[in-house]
């Protein structure tokens, strides 16, 4: 019991058992993303000191640096961050629901449904439906996908591995179509369906960031409130199910979670990879397995990584903004690879 520290409550029956080196490391990670926050919406075309940006960032800066702040770099920034947050989560969720290491939502068909149905949306509705109705379809499309891939996995319950497989297959049935629509559709429509599937927070809006937020602070919580029930599943469905646990119904319910949040990340961010498969191995080699510590840390270190790549995408190449999408993607490729390979050695 020397790394853990209790917390108990006086009037309420409620305690809480801390986990010493995983509470430290998300303090550790809060202050890192906050700091780069700072620094990430100081610098651009237009750099602005760290102690500047705190001020118009309480409302006491110039006008110039409040226009470039509020309106332009903190609404990007924040989106950058929750993006990145959700995604992890729900890959956290979804490795520790399905008992396998590669699992994440762009990897079994949950980001491919929103693409399609985004795609969709810019090729044939959007000179007719306001663009601002792009994130619903987008999350119609993630939801509809993950229904049929549940429904295509059960039999007499859904196993991870089939679960796994026939996202896969779905993953890139959906992956053929999107290239279809993007041939078949107008060159206007289809360059701006191939920038947001890249995966980019340009141009994002503090309604943008409103209509995320809600998402990400309800479904992050409710999956923590499930952490035990993440942790009985990764025993195996056999045990899990001998101590009493409902497999398929908390197998489903965590799903959806995850669905929500990649749903929602990928409605505003567009295509961004790898970020729910990278955020919770690095966690895991952290603080270990446990889920109540590797869905918070998992959350912090994904929304970072997309923000510094986000700060990358924006500056490293001015006048030019690249999506961040490409350089998670040329980040998580290789460690995708690396996972395959390590696996490969471990049952060999």
């Amino acid at each position: 019991m020397k790394h853990f520290s209790l917390l108990r409550s006086g009037k309420l029956p409620v305690s809480i058992l801390l986990h010493k080196k995983t509470f430290s490391i998300t303090v550790a990670l809060v202050l890192a993303n906050l700091a780069v926050l700072i620094v990430s919406t100081g610098l651009g075309d237009m750099n602005i000191g760290p102690i500047d940006v705190l001020k118009t960032i309480l409302g006491k800066g110039t006008d110039d640096h409040t226009i470039v702040i509020h309106t332009l770099r903190l609404p990007r920034i924040i989106a950058a961050f929750l993006v990145g947050a959700s995604l992890a989560a729900a890959g956290a969720i979804l490795q520790g629901v399905i008992r396998n290491p590669l699992a994440s939502p762009d990897l079994i068909g949950i980001t491919s449904g929103a693409s399609v149905a985004a795609v969709a949306f810019i090729t044939y509705f959007s000179e007719t439906v306001s663009i601002k109705w792009l994130p619903v379809a987008a999350m119609i499309g993630a939801g509809i996908t993950s229904m049929i891939i549940y429904l295509l996995a059960w039999k007499k319950g859904v196993s991870p591995i089939r679960l796994v497989l026939i996202g896969i297959g779905m993953n890139f049935l959906l992956v053929s179509l999107t290239k279809v629509m993007l041939v078949l559709s107008p060159i206007y429509s289809s360059s701006e369906a191939y920038i947001w599937l890249t995966g980019t927070v340009y141009g994002t809006s503090w309604e943008m960031v409103w209509a995320l937020l809600p998402w990400t602070v309800f479904f992050i919580p409710l999956a923590m409130a499930n952490a035990r029930n993440v942790n009985v599943l990764q025993l195996g469905d056999d045990v899990a199910a001998g101590v009493g646990s409902a497999v398929q119904r908390q197998r489903f319910v965590l799903m959806w979670i995850s669905v929500a949040l990649a749903g929602s990340a990928v409605a505003v961010g567009g295509g961004i990879s790898f970020i729910g498969l990278i955020a919770p191995h690095m966690t895991r080699r952290m603080i270990g397995p446990s889920f109540g510590g590797v869905l918070p840390v998992s959350a912090l270190i994904g929304g970072l990584i997309v923000v510094v790549a986000d700060l990358i995408a924006r500056t490293a190449f001015i006048p030019y903004d690249i999506p961040v999408g490409v350089f998670t993607a040329g980040v998580g490729a290789p460690f995708f690879i690396y996972l395959l390979y390590r696996n490969r050695n471990s049952q060999s």
